[in-house]
């Protein structure tokens, strides 16, 4: 292990500068959780001065070790890390305006504002199933590059909150199946919750949780820098993940808080902030760090340069060289518009009749080939998300080459595993289950929009078409509850064609991550006519069309064809009637006003999506119609189910009609 380089300052100095600036920022701001950098310093100088590889001068070097604040309000220790650490941006102007609009140093880490944030956190546990991903991701480009590219490892400081998250559990015991060694967690271990002490809710014995799944372990004393240090090193070490418990005194130095849930999540004030100055030794005014600890906090910053410099020489000389660089670039839409362009000529030359979900398999088996660094998964859903292809080798701890992943029944850390490989970098993940099952990973999707990763996620049985299992496993409301969400695309596709255009804008677009839903139920081929062009790109598009038409119909998905049959009905009473598919709402409502204007007209519209109507007012007004869903499913074959529930082409003419007259 390497001591600090600063002749003259020790540890509790440099550990007091965090407490310090933590308290002093809560303080200034009247907001803020000071309890846990207080009680976190020690172990964070420990690591951070003797273990951690990263070069402040470049917070994105590929190879640094990742350091992950999973218990994301105690923000401001990231903060005063990255500002004594001398990352740039991170002046001390930033501390004094911590949590006020438009600063660097928001209430919780936020991803791309501020360097040394590895990831968006706050909602607990997030990021430890962030970190799972990004060990992942570290130890599938160490299999691919090697060593001397890719060696590095994940850190996450966790709460006990965090650990109360059934995301935890889902997390921790992936992690120790895939044996993933080079994931270390820092358990702050303060016994303390925001409604007093933890034994008011818990009483799991936490290291007899992880060792049960497949975790080392070990308990330290998280004010001894020299024991966390050494946990520290054999954890390094270890052939599994570990997870070191840090006990530790939240708001350590505070006179009469320390301990308590007082300390937690507000201001000290500051008869406390002065108790805990004189208890720490610190005379310091506020914001004030003296230049000897500064220096010794810089000279930490910037130890990893010479590191960093050598790896930029090995990637330079490396056979792999190009191969590296444009895994970390991602960008793959020159490489995907060919292959797309000719797989779409072959499917209208040969139209059949498909499920999306199968049309999904057939499109990745074109993805897989073309890209690399595709790492696919389903959460014990493979043989029905159609999620993997025959090209793809199992990712597990005896193969880390392998480029697919068994999630098990595991949703929400398979969707922030995701967030965590995107974040990483050299990856691109894709994942399965049903779409009713994005309630169980919501929150990092959710997540996955505010920090602008690209993380596709594969949803199947999207409506009541999935038929005899019920309404429990029909989405109803999750069309309307995603498109809700800000940054996210939510597509749609009605046919094969339409799911390789889908698949193509998801991985081309490098921020904003990507919902695919697609059918159980086979569907007819819509899209007949051959184009260079992806139509999905624009959102919506006209797909059948008459001259002089009297209604437009807009349907998305498994309801195009139920559209173009009512097309056909109406036209058998001399109606006329456009027929606009609609894979993305998102897309849509970005089309420049005249392009929208054109494609939806000034005749009656009428939509058509098994699903509720919230979430169409991009593409109906109050006076125009819509047939769908407006309660739960049933248990039925599915077209029994659309009969019953009158989604036809009957019913869709119908209410042409009805507008019309």
């Amino acid at each position: 292990m390497s001591e600090n380089a600063a002749v003259g300052v020790d540890h509790a100095a440099m550990a007091n500068a965090v407490r310090a600036l933590s308290m002093d920022a809560v303080e200034k701001a009247k907001s803020g959780h000071p309890g846990m950098p207080m009680g976190m310093a020690d172990a964070a100088t420990a690591l951070f001065t003797r273990f951690l590889k990263f070069d402040a001068a470049d917070p994105a070097w590929p190879d640094r070790d990742r350091f992950i604040l999973s218990a994301g309000h105690g923000s401001m220790l990231i903060y005063a890390l990255g500002h004594l650490l001398g990352y740039e941006g991170m002046t001390l102007e930033e501390i004094k305006n911590f949590r006020q609009l438009g600063s660097k140093t928001a209430g919780h880490p936020e991803y791309g504002h501020a360097p040394a944030v590895e990831t968006t956190t706050g909602p607990l546990g997030q990021g430890l199933g962030n970190a799972v991903g990004m060990a992942i991701a570290e130890a599938h480009l160490n299999a691919r590059f090697g060593d001397d590219l890719v060696d590095h490892y994940t850190y996450a400081l966790a709460g006990d909150g965090c650990l109360m998250e059934g995301i935890s559990h889902e997390a921790i015991s992936l992690a120790g199946h895939l044996k993933l060694r080079k994931l270390i967690v820092l358990f702050d271990d303060n016994e303390i919750s925001i409604d007093g002490p933890t034994s008011l809710t818990e009483s799991t014995r936490q290291l007899d949780r992880f060792s049960a799944s497949g975790w080392a372990t070990a308990r330290v004393d998280g004010h001894d820098p020299d024991a966390v240090a050494a946990a520290i090193e054999a954890a390094r070490a270890a052939d599994r993940p570990t997870i070191i418990a840090c006990r530790t005194t939240i708001g350590f130095g505070a006179p009469t808080k320390a301990g308590k849930a007082a300390a937690h999540g507000a201001p000290l004030g500051q008869e406390e902030i002065a108790g805990a100055r004189q208890a720490l030794g610190w005379p310091h005014p506020p914001f004030e760090i003296p230049d000897d600890i500064v220096s010794a906090w810089r000279a930490t910053g910037a130890r990893g340069g010479a590191e960093r410099a050598a790896w930029a020489s090995r990637v330079a000389s490396h056979p792999e060289c190009e191969a590296f660089r444009a895994a970390l670039a991602g960008d793959y839409a020159k490489t995907l518009a060919p292959a797309m362009r000719d797989y779409k000529k072959a499917l209208i030359a040969a139209p059949k009749k498909v499920a999306t979900r199968k049309a999904s398999e057939m499109a990745l088996e074109i993805v897989n080939d073309a890209i690399a660094e595709t790492i696919g998964g389903s959460a014990d859903l493979t043989g029905s998300n159609n999620t993997k292809t025959k090209n793809l080798d199992i990712l597990s701890a005896d193969n880390y080459a392998g480029r697919y992943l068994y999630y098990g029944v595991r949703e929400h850390a398979m969707a922030a595993a995701m967030n965590g490989m995107a974040l990483h970098g050299g990856v691109v993940p894709y994942g399965g289950t049903f779409l009713v099952f994005t309630d169980y990973c919501r929150p990092s999707i959710r997540l996955a929009a505010l920090m602008g990763l690209r993380s596709i996620f594969v949803m199947t049985h999207d409506s009541i078409g999935l038929g005899e299992d019920g309404p429990t496993h029909q989405p109803v409301e999750h069309l309307a509850a995603l498109r809700a969400i800000p940054n996210l695309n939510v597509f749609r596709p009605c046919d094969a064609v339409e799911t390789a255009e889908c698949w193509e804008l998801a991985l081309v677009n490098l921020t904003t991550p990507s919902i695919i839903a697609l059918t159980r139920q086979g569907l007819a081929p819509s899209r007949l006519s051959q184009t260079d062009e992806n139509l999905c790109a624009r959102g919506a598009y006209v797909l059948a069309d008459e001259a002089d038409y009297d209604a437009t119909l807009i349907a998305s998905g498994s309801e195009v064809e139920i559209a173009l049959s009512a097309r056909e009905r109406l036209a058998g009473d001399g109606i006329r009637a456009r027929v606009v598919s609609a894979p993305c709402f998102e897309l849509f409502a970005m089309q420049p006003e005249p392009y929208r204007q054109e494609i939806l007209g000034k005749k009656p519209r009428v939509g058509v999506e098994a699903a509720i109507r919230q979430g169409w007012d991009a593409f109906l007004r109050l006076k125009d119609g819509f047939v769908g869903m407006s309660g739960f499913g049933a248990s039925a074959p599915g077209g029994a189910l659309y009969e019953h529930f009158g989604i036809t082409a009957a019913a869709v003419a119908a209410e042409a009609k009805r507008l019309i007259d």
